[in-house]
């Protein structure tokens, strides 16, 4: 199994490239810096819970969503 890190941080590229946003512009939402994002996408940061709540709501999904990476199950609309 990957790293926890590393999983997460594609579903956030993923989700993010769904969007067609930048990474710039999801820090904004997320009141993180494009750095950080960046960091996180490539797996480097190990986030806090309240960082997942931020992405969460910067990405306009539930929280449970950001962890499906398994199933395939797309029913949140984006």
């Amino acid at each position: 199994m990957e790293n926890i890190n590393i999983l997460f941080g594609r579903r956030i590229k993923e989700l993010r490239l769904r969007q067609n946003i930048s990474q710039e512009e999801l820090g904004f939402r997320c009141q993180l810096s494009k750095n950080y994002v960046s960091d996180v996408e490539r797996g480097r940061r190990n986030v806090s819970i309240k960082v997942v709540e931020k992405f969460a709501a910067g990405l306009r999904v539930p929280v449970y969503y950001l962890f499906k990476w398994h199933d395939g199950d797309e029913s949140v609309h984006l």
